[in-house]
């Protein structure tokens, strides 16, 4: 195991938090996400655009009354993708 087993798209400080509360989350809304992850609408706009584009969450964009409402959850190969990661992690630590 080498550092090249990391997925480069997770080594985004806001990404490794997205994907981290979407593990554990079964839909998060924009403005929730934003709060926790402490970051601007764009900042967070692009990011989940990113991690879109890899196929690793789902973005669900609908309206509430008359707001619009934006949501992200993860898919199964962001699942698989991050949870592989997570291992190696693990053993570059050596745990």
């Amino acid at each position: 195991m080498n550092i090249h087993s990391l997925n480069k798209d997770f080594e985004s400080r806001v990404r490794l938090g997205m994907m981290s509360i979407l593990m554990v989350n079964e839909w998060v809304d924009f403005n929730e996400m934003k709060k926790k992850l402490e970051v601007t609408d764009g900042n967070l706009a692009s990011h989940s655009s990113a991690l879109e584009k890899s196929k690793y969450i789902e973005v669900k964009k609908e309206f509430v009354g008359k707001k619009p409402k934006t949501s992200y959850r993860v898919t199964k190969e962001g699942k698989e993708a991050f949870t592989e990661h997570l291992s190696a992690l693990e053993k570059l630590l050596g745990l």
